[in-house]
């Protein structure tokens, strides 16, 4: 039947992580693809969840989040950061990281607005400016360091440019900001109205002793940005989709009109459990580290197959390039690798809007030591 639907996204398909997990499911493969730990998550912040739940504690908290939750994020930044949060003014807890940046780019963005977007993007960014009806002006990082090309990012701005997205660490590459970017960012911005979007879900996965350059360490920076941060990735639960953001007072009061109304209270048994777990300090503090040994763990066991890795300083991923050893587009080969060999990974070319494709494909070594093993025995096998 036509009901006369206009698509308001109608460029947009399955999202590759669907298409590349259901390829793995049927080919019984190993899925290095979707970004998501196989291994436990903590069995006290289980224990401390259940026992909320075994309290009573279900029914709605506020709007805004559990009090005690937000005082403990903002005891948490302080420690971090240096940097004083009004639990009650600045952070909202949201139905995972994801959903913030969408409530961030719908609270402020209207027809005619552009946003700067550095690709290889994660997959919602685009999505999410289209359907505010924005336009996303696309600068792609530079290969292979991905870094960013803070020239280029001049030539585009222009007065219509009402927001710069940043992600880091990055995914899908690795790559993290500097301390010169952060500097390259303050003199692109100061003196405008241009507002920023800080992408922090890897916020505890960096690598190598290198600092998070979060956007929460500059006063002059967060009073124009919303910060978003998810809990999955910090806790290993990434089924729990708990997440938060962090802003200014007023840019935040504008967010909480267009929360109340799309989600209005998340999981309160998941967040009196956290609540509670964010005062071990060595949970979070420590997952870097365990997080860089499964890279380097990774990368060691790579080392039989062709493939060459780029630079990962941070997240859940990997990137390994395939210049040279085939004619196959990155799609093309991770589809076959799937099929053929039985590990699913994700062609970096879908996080390019004109599917812009250097042969890199896209690993998760957020895994047990064992499913990367196997992987890899599978992968050092693959011929060109």
């Amino acid at each position: 039947m036509n009901y006369n639907l206009t698509s308001k996204l109608p460029d947009v398909g399955t999202t590759i992580f669907t298409v590349m997990s259901q390829l793995a499911l049927q080919n019984d493969a190993v899925n290095l693809g979707q970004g998501f730990p196989d291994f436990m998550m903590s069995e006290e912040l289980v224990e401390l969840v259940d026992e909320a739940m075994k309290r009573g504690d279900n029914q709605y908290v506020h709007m805004n989040g559990l009090p005690l939750l937000r005082e403990r994020i903002a005891e948490k930044v302080a420690r971090l950061y240096a940097t004083t949060i009004n639990p009650d003014t600045d952070i909202t807890i949201t139905p995972g990281g994801t959903y913030a940046i969408y409530t961030a780019l719908t609270t402020i963005l209207q027809p005619g607005d552009e946003v700067i977007i550095f690709e290889p993007a994660y997959d919602s960014y685009i999505p999410n400016v289209v359907i505010n009806g924005a336009t996303p002006v696309l600068v792609p990082l530079s290969f292979p360091d991905y870094s960013i090309p803070w020239q280029e990012v001049r030539k585009r701005i222009n007065s219509r440019t009402r927001m710069i997205m940043l992600n880091t660490p990055h995914n899908p590459t690795g790559s993290v900001l500097s301390a010169t970017d952060i500097e390259e960012l303050r003199s692109i911005v100061t003196g405008t109205n241009i507002l920023i979007l800080s992408d922090e879900v890897y916020e505890h996965l960096i690598f190598d002793g290198l600092d998070h350059q979060s956007i929460l360490r500059f006063p002059d920076l967060l009073e124009r940005s919303f910060v978003c941060f998810s809990f999955g990735k910090t806790y290993h639960c990434t089924g729990w989709k708990l997440g938060y953001c962090i802003s200014a007072p007023d840019l935040m009061k504008d967010f909480r009109k267009v929360h109340q109304f799309n989600c209005f209270s998340c999981h309160t048994p998941s967040q009196v459990g956290i609540a509670n777990y964010l005062s071990n300090e060595t949970a979070y503090l420590a997952l870097g580290a365990i997080m860089q040994k499964k890279r380097d763990y990774f990368g060691e066991l790579m080392k039989a197959t062709p493939f060459k890795p780029l630079p990962s300083y941070g997240s859940y991923f990997q990137c390994y390039s395939y210049a040279g050893l085939t004619n196959e587009n990155d799609r093309e080969l991770a589809i076959r690798i799937t099929k053929e060999y039985k590990v699913a990974s994700i062609p970096v070319s879908v996080f390019y809007q004109n599917g812009n494709d250097n042969n890199v494909l896209r690993f998760c070594f957020a895994k047990k030591e064992q499913t990367l093993s196997d992987a890899v025995e599978r992968l050092s096998r693959i011929r060109f």
